[in-house]
């Protein structure tokens, strides 16, 4: 090979032909004649496509037709599976947002399959890096992921059938494909971390034993690590580094990384439906692994860096700054409002949806997205474009709504049609569990589904997706046995990660014998989870704490890919008394429309002379007055829920009839004496879900009966 001028290559001898080809669809499109092969480089002179042998050795084809800033050619007699990237050449001119270096293998945007790894290495980097303003020597092929040429075929979906379950009846599960069966001794030891090992019978049926009905898997597009984390020895562990928008992560494949890994995700999706479980993926469209300018160029900085992140402050008089505009905290901000950069993500959610079958999505820091230029608007682009799409509209949508911005944060503001993470949910749950609530005023709104942050947009009660913790955090057992972070073992001198954890350790920080200490931190621990599920809203519970999953205090284990982070099977540690409480709540859940209600409650009765909607309940079994929710102290409360008629009609208009529940909560630490209401709101009636010893289920009470909650308890009770 022999470089001829600067920019320009030739293999010699080379006589390949190269076809015109087409514009679109952009990616590699396989064809049994020719794959075609289309681009997006705007202000690139040369283009080359690079294919691989099996002995990795290169053949480049350079493209000639270039319309609307893409390149595009056909190269005949390609096979299915010929790995591929690009070679772009342009003007290297930095402050302008011109960075283009022939030297620089680059991932097809829009590759299907992805194979290999990023390996560290300072040829992967665009930039000389002894001296960055320069362009940067050294061939990286050898050291980044490759394209893989697909055939597009779809598996065999036999009776499956896309489950619809309605956001009012939706439980999420948040998981990681590999952490969620690395250890599981019932899921095959070569399956093990795999999506093959996901849609076992082991896992499906301990999700639905659990009583889940959907997945949300945390993100599955091919990720990379970033080359400081790989320079410390660890590896990027929660996939938050997406460098592939298409392609399933090669790293969770047990059929290889040819695009075996495309039709193992398939039949993963399809094992999910046929139980009737969904999917939703955790999308990162608002940056990329490409991170700051001191970052590698691995695809989009090397085709269109200009457009594709959101830039710097212009100098005055001056070109570009040479650096990005952040607010994601990863580096770059991709413009979603660019229209290249809105193609991509919109034809990416269309594929996933349509070709893979997942069922939703939940976009990580939504709020970045949502920008026109730099302002968050919920008309932009992006929201707009989503709203009205035929396809991602009637997908499921949750929005993680902020950024690291101080005007990112903007909860309760998502159109309707989009759901949201609420963590004022989680805070105030927290906060009340661990008896720093300051009265109950704020409990008693998130208990009803927030209708402070959503019922003023006409959305329902199931916008706000409920949760106490999240992969990133403490887990539930941390939650009750840590006052501090612990993440040393991270490298970054316990630094990273949240210090506001409004978590409480019961006297010992860490592990501990003592049986009282364990006992109260499951009980405290099962007082959540039952809160959570048993909330008016959609409940998200992470995987594992409904068993006690322990990452030993570390609250940011993004680079624990080791058991720090994978749940862990063995039945010996296993908080099974707290997975018991969360399976027959989320039983209760699931058989009584009253614990699952679309809309709001109005505090009055639902038909002339019946009893209300909700009503909050005094220890002392009255309603709750103006002073009762203006006192500071009170962390003691009953809601009643009446299901004699609900608001909500049923699927043919009719009424619908239920039981009513009294769910009484006692934060106190201490014993605290309760008497269930004396009017016609509660007739006899009997405990259902319990975490004191006193009142077991099955317990029948009486109007008027007084009972004695243990400290830090939750008793349920069904009445007619």
């Amino acid at each position: 090979m022999s470089r001829v001028t600067p920019g320009t290559w030739r293999r010699p001898g080379e006589s390949a032909p190269v076809w015109p080809g087409r514009t679109w669809p952009l990616g590699a499109t396989y064809d049994a004649e020719a794959t075609n092969f289309a681009v997006r480089a705007p202000e690139a002179t040369r283009v080359w496509v690079c294919l691989f042998d099996e002995e990795d050795r290169e053949t480049r084809h350079e493209l000639t037709e270039v319309s609307l800033g893409i390149w595009h050619g056909a190269i005949p007699g390609v096979a299915a599976g010929t790995r591929y990237g690009y070679r772009v050449d342009g003007p290297w001119e930095p402050d302008l947002g011109l960075r283009f270096n022939p030297d620089k293998l680059l991932l097809d945007p829009y590759a299907r399959a992805i194979s290999g790894r990023l390996r560290n290495h300072p040829s992967i980097f665009g930039y000389d890096v002894r001296s960055p303003s320069r362009r940067g020597p050294g061939d990286s092929a050898a050291y980044v992921p490759k394209g893989v040429v697909q055939q597009d075929t779809d598996v065999d979906r036999g009776d499956d059938r896309r489950p619809y379950t309605r956001w009012r009846d939706t439980v999420i599960y948040e998981l990681h494909v590999k952490g969620m069966t690395a250890l599981h001794d019932r899921v095959p030891q070569h399956l093990r971390g795999t999506y093959a090992g996901l849609a076992t019978p082991a896992v499906i049926d301990y999700l639905l034993d659990l009583g889940v009905t959907a997945v949300e898997l945390l993100p599955v597009q091919q990720f990379v690590s970033e080359p400081r984390v790989m320079a410390s020895g660890r590896e990027n562990y929660w996939g938050y580094n997406t460098i592939g928008f298409f392609a399933p992560h090669n790293g969770y494949s047990s059929s290889g990384d040819r695009g075996g890994q495309v039709r193992e995700f398939k039949e993963m999706v399809r094992a999910f439906h046929q139980a009737g479980l969904e999917v939703i993926l955790d999308v990162v469209y608002n940056h990329t692994a490409e991170g700051w300018t001191d970052g590698p160029t691995l695809s989009f900085r090397g085709f269109d860096d200009r457009s594709f992140y959101h830039r710097g402050d212009r100098r005055p008089g001056t070109s570009f700054d040479d650096s990005y505009w952040d607010v994601t905290g990863c580096g770059n901000t991709v413009d979603a409002s660019d229209p290249f950069a809105l193609r991509l993500v919109l034809d990416s959610l269309r594929y996933w949806s349509s070709r893979m079958h997942v069922d939703g999505f939940r976009f990580d820091l939504a709020s970045a997205l949502a920008r026109t230029g730099r302002e968050v608007d919920m008309a932009s682009p992006l929201m707009t474009a989503i709203g009205q799409d035929p396809t991602l509209r009637h997908a499921k949508l949750i929005a993680e709504p902020w950024d690291t911005s101080a005007d990112g944060y903007r909860i309760g503001e998502f159109p309707p049609g989009w759901v949201e993470w609420n963590d004022q949910y989680r805070d105030t749950v927290r906060d009340f569990w661990r008896g720093r609530s300051s009265g109950i005023r704020t409990v008693a709104t998130r208990l009803a589904g927030s209708s402070d942050l959503y019922a003023d947009d006409g959305r329902s009660p199931y916008a706000s997706v409920n949760f106490v913790t999240a992969h990133d955090g403490f887990t539930l057992r941390d939650l009750v046995s840590f006052e501090t972070k612990h993440n040393e073992a991270n490298g970054e001198g316990n630094r990273d990660g949240t210090d506001d954890n409004r978590s409480q350790n019961f006297g010992v920080e860490g592990e501990t014998d003592d049986p009282a200490v364990v006992a109260l931190r499951r009980r405290t621990a099962a007082n959540l989870l039952v809160t959570l599920c048993l909330s008016n809203g959609v409940p998200m519970i992470t995987a594992g704490d409904e068993r006690g999953r322990t990452q030993g205090g570390n609250n940011n284990p993004y680079v624990q890919d080791n058991e720090v982070s994978w749940v862990d099977w063995r039945p010996d540690d296993a908080w099974l008394d707290v997975y018991e409480l969360a399976k027959a709540a989320l039983r209760l859940r699931r058989e009584h429309p009253a614990l699952r209600q679309r809309h709001w409650f109005e505090g009055r009765p639902t038909i002339e002379g019946g009893r209300k909607d909700l009503m909050w309940v005094h220890p002392e079994g009255r309603e709750m007055t103006g002073d009762d929710w203006a006192d500071n102290e009170l962390s003691v409360v009953g809601m009643l829920v009446t299901g004699s008629p609900l608001r909500s009609p049923g699927p043919r208009g009719e009424q619908q009839w239920d039981s009513s529940f009294l769910i009484w909560l006692n934060a106190e630490a201490d014993p605290v004496k309760v008497t269930m209401p004396t009017d016609d709101s509660v007739r006899d009636g009997e405990v259902v879900i319990s975490t004191c010893p006193e009142h077991p289920p099955g317990t029948g009470v009486s109007p008027g009966e007084s009972m004695t909650l243990d400290g830090r308890t939750v008793v349920v009770v069904r009445g007619a």
